[in-house]
């Protein structure tokens, strides 16, 4: 049985970049394969990790019932699809790569969603561990598109906005009853002299709590826009996730 965590936060709270550090870990330190899900609509997952799928969930669903009409005989839309998105799967060592991509309209996700649940409950026993980048709101937890999470992330920056959306993340996904293991609340991009958040912190109840520090590597390959696997491993942000991982899986 595969071992699923989760992202969820604020966006520009460096949410992605904290999967895909993780994902990292998982990949090269623990027992791959991984599947990493971008269930997000900006999709910067790969891009952070390196790896380029050649479609997305969205991409193949619109290109398969635009020509509905021309499926191979004895083959379902929803078998052809199924089959589709495994082939665009984008592979790296000790890890795959599937991304959702951006709705075919406004809150149009509901299909899309389904059809991620059903395609993750087959692919699921191939890998051992996988990875969901959530997007920034609360879209995908609402669908439910996240059957089952044994570990889930909520990434925040120092900001009581931030924190304070972080709860309305949890409290959202305890009204709907989401499953799920541990919580671990992870305050990014922290540094010294800013103002205690602990007030609004103990507001969440989770399991755990970390404080990350800002990074300046990560910031310098970020406006280069290169992929975190050309962060060294000795880097400060780099360290301070895994010493997380390893206390957490």
């Amino acid at each position: 049985m595969s071992y699923t965590i989760g992202f969820a936060g604020k966006g520009g709270t460096g949410k992605s970049t904290i999967a895909s550090i993780v994902t990292r870990y998982l990949a090269t330190k623990k027992n791959p394969p991984v599947l990493a899900i971008d269930a997000d609509p900006n999709t910067s997952l790969g891009e952070m990790l390196g790896v380029t799928p050649e479609d997305t969930v969205v991409g193949i669903i619109d290109d398969v019932s635009a020509n509905i009409n021309n499926l191979p005989i004895g083959v379902t839309k929803e078998r052809l699809i199924e089959l589709r998105i495994q082939q665009a799967l984008g592979e790296s060592e000790g890890l795959d790569l599937l991304v959702m991509g951006r709705p075919e309209g406004p809150g149009c996700y509901c299909y899309p969603n389904s059809l991620m649940r059903e395609t993750i409950g087959r692919l699921e026993r191939s890998y051992n561990y996988i990875v969901i980048d959530n997007e920034a709101g609360m879209e995908h937890i609402s669908r439910r598109t996240d059957r089952k999470i044994d570990y889930l992330f909520i990434i925040s920056d120092h900001s009581a906005h931030a924190v304070r959306s972080a709860k309305r993340i949890l409290d959202l996904a305890n009204e709907l009853k989401i499953s799920r293991g541990k919580t671990h609340l992870l305050i990014n991009k922290t540094k010294d002299g800013l103002p205690s958040l602990d007030e609004e912190i103990n507001k969440l109840k989770v399991d755990k709590v970390s404080f990350i520090k800002e990074s300046n590597d990560l910031a310098k390959i970020s406006a280069e826009g290169k992929a975190i696997t050309e962060l060294a491993a000795d880097s400060d942000i780099i360290k301070s996730i895994y010493k997380i991982c390893e206390e957490a899986f």
